[in-house]
């Protein structure tokens, strides 16, 4: 999907989540190239805070994108 298609995927997706999922998953948009993705979600882990949802633009090489979740790291 495009960017917009999968920032509006990852509002409703927010919106239909459950408090306690959101307090243990990230939720974020990710190139859908498997080895972009995995680039952008290494780098997002080392400081997620610096990250926002325009962030994975600069990762994809096509243009296409995903809406992922992965676990939150125990601090």
């Amino acid at each position: 999907m495009n960017y917009q298609e999968a920032l509006q995927h990852k509002k409703e997706s927010l919106q239909n989540a459950d408090d306690s999922v959101l307090k243990m998953f990230h939720l974020v948009i990710a190139p859908a190239n498997t080895d972009e993705s995995k680039k952008f979600i290494d780098d997002f882990m080392k400081d997620p805070e610096k990250f926002d949802d325009e962030s994975c633009k600069k990762y994809s090489s096509d243009g296409f994108f995903e809406v992922v979740s992965f676990n939150k790291e125990e601090k």
